[in-house]
This record gives structure tokens, sequence and C-alpha cells, in this order.
């Protein structure tokens, strides 16, 4: 019952209206001031401001800087996400994050690792396929800085758009809509298109969209089937932190000094469908085997119970201990 756990706080609708466009603005116009002061001292033109030119801004500051203020946006955003949850909503992080008594750090860590090993296995297998399409990058000095960087800063950015997108808009739509389907959906599509203006899109077409919107649909499901965020959580920090380190390429959005760079053409195929298609739904039959989900038509269609409902089956959840 993840999504009733926001009756737990304050959850008329118009707080759930209000926080979404307050974080949203902290998070895109606030938390991104710093990195706006950073390039207009570093540049000669205000022109890079208005081109949205990733590249370009990280040759401005360098790569390790810029990646920092880039990902600090998304810290400021947690913060204010986490402060307008705390004093607004009067509702606790543990149930923002989980229908559980209390955060479950083992499955962070088990869906951290588990997809960790599964995209180390991918790249290093496609290095192994098409060794042309990559290139040594490693530099001491500047992947220890990347690195720390990264592990401190990955999380936080990966945390952000979990606990906004299927935490707090998850719950709010469920508790507005009253279904979980639509939530689902909307969320899902949300996330994708957030990623609308990557430069992986620019480069790949909007055929990417699908990956996009597939990990959307995928961490959805495993949200509402788990109830809770921490198998989405510890899967989103491990896929950006793999690909931060270990591969970087100057169409993508992040731009490191990772070990390898891929200098391939890039072309959209078959390796956009597979992780959608094969490897989400065999990793969504290992957590249901491992955390014994059941009943998945109610988890991702049913309705979703009135705080009245919700109040009554705590009572006798209670009663019958």
């Amino acid at each position: 019952m993840y999504i009733e756990q926001g009756y737990k706080g304050l959850s008329e609708a118009w707080r759930y209206v209000l926080g979404i466009i307050a974080v949203f603005f902290v998070w895109q116009i606030l938390g991104g001031v710093p990195l706006v002061v950073a390039l207009i001292l570093k540049s000669d033109s205000l022109a890079v401001l208005g081109s949205g030119d990733l590249g370009v801004m990280s040759n401005i500051l360098g790569s390790n800087t810029f990646l920092f203020l880039m990902l600090l946006t998304f810290a400021i955003g947690l913060g204010a996400l986490f402060l307008f949850v705390k004093f607004v909503h009067k509702q606790s992080l543990t149930s923002l994050t989980t229908a559980r008594k209390k955060i479950d750090w083992s499955r962070i860590l088990f869906a951290f690792g588990l997809w960790a090993i599964i995209s180390v296995l991918f790249i290093f297998l496609d290095m192994y396929l098409a060794p042309e399409d990559y290139e040594y990058n490693f530099q001491m000095t500047p992947f220890l800085i990347l690195a720390v960087i990264a592990i401190v800063m990955i999380p936080l950015q990966t945390s952000m758009e979990e606990y906004f997108i299927r935490g707090y808009m998850l719950q709010g739509l469920g508790v507005m809509a009253k279904n979980r389907w639509f939530p689902l959906v909307f969320t899902s599509l949300l996330f994708g298109l957030m990623h609308i203006l990557n430069p992986e899109v620019e480069k790949l077409g909007y055929g990417i969209l699908i990956f996009y919107i597939g990990t959307g649909f995928f961490l959805g499901i495993v949200t509402l089937m788990d109830d809770g965020l921490e198998l989405a959580i510890g899967f989103h920090a491990a896929n950006n932190l793999t690909a931060a380190l270990l591969v970087t390429a100057d169409w993508t959005a992040f731009q490191t000094h990772s070990v390898y760079r891929d200098i391939s053409d890039p072309v959209l195929g078959w390796d956009v469908l597979i992780p959608v298609f094969v490897v989400f739904p065999i990793l969504l039959l290992i957590f249901s085997q491992i955390y014994g989900w059941s009943n998945w038509k109610e988890k991702l269609t049913g309705k979703v119970l009135s705080m009245k409902e919700f109040q009554a089956r705590k009572e006798t959840e209670v009663e019958q201990r």
C-alpha cells in the first residue's frame, strides 16, 4: 500500500500541486544558479547559456566541475522536496520512501549491486564484440576527482528523480485519482519525456525514448509491486554511476573523465529494445521471486483506498496483533 502512505501526512490536492511547482522551481531555477554564475564568470559570452549545449558548457568549465554543478541542481531540488514534505505535508521521509516500518537499505544495496554487475557485463561484452568503438581514456588524477564527485553526487541526482516522480508525484496522483494505473502511466511517461532534451535524443532520434519510457514503467512497476522506492533507488543509482565512471561519449548527457570513451558513430538499434523487452522483465521475475510479489493486477491497476478505509485497515491490523 505504497500510495496510501501519502495519508500519513496532509494529503490535500492543493498541497501536491503547490509542491510540484515549488520543488520544480527550486530544482530547475534556484538550483541552477551556481552553474549559471560559473558559466558567466568563465565564458566570454552569455550566448552559451541560451545554446543549451552541454558539451560546450563542459569544455568551458572542465568536465568534472560541470558535472558537479549540474548534479548540484538535483541535490538542491532533493533538499527542497524533503523540506516541503516535512513542513507542508507533515509527512515523514520513511512514509515517502516505503510502506515498511523503516527504509530497507538491504533492498537498495541489492538492486544497486545487481544492476551494477549487469551493466558492467554489458559494457565489457560490447567492448569485446566491437573493440574498435572504444578508446582507453583513463587519467589517474581527473578520474579520482570524478570518482569522488560521482559517488557522492550521482546518488543524490537519481534519488531526486525517484523521490520526486515515483515517490511524491506517484503518491499525490494516486491519492487524487483513487487508482493505481493512472499515476503509474503518467509518471512513467513523464520520466521518459523528461529526457527529451538529452543530447542522446538529438543524436539518435526520438526512438531512444523507448528506453527512457520503458525504464520509467519498469521502475514504476517495481515501486508499486514492492510497496516502496528502495529497489528503484538502488537500480537508478547503479545505472548512472556505472555510466559516468566507465564509458563516456561526446554525445551523451554525462561527459566525464571515464575509463573508456565511446568513439563510434551512434546508431539506434537492438541495444535500446533488449533492456526494455528482455532484461527488465527478467529483473521483474527475479525481484518477484526474492520478495514474494503477488496480486499483480490489483497492485498495478486496482483502486487506492480512501483515507477512512486506510485508517480503518490500520486499526484492524493493530487489533489483530
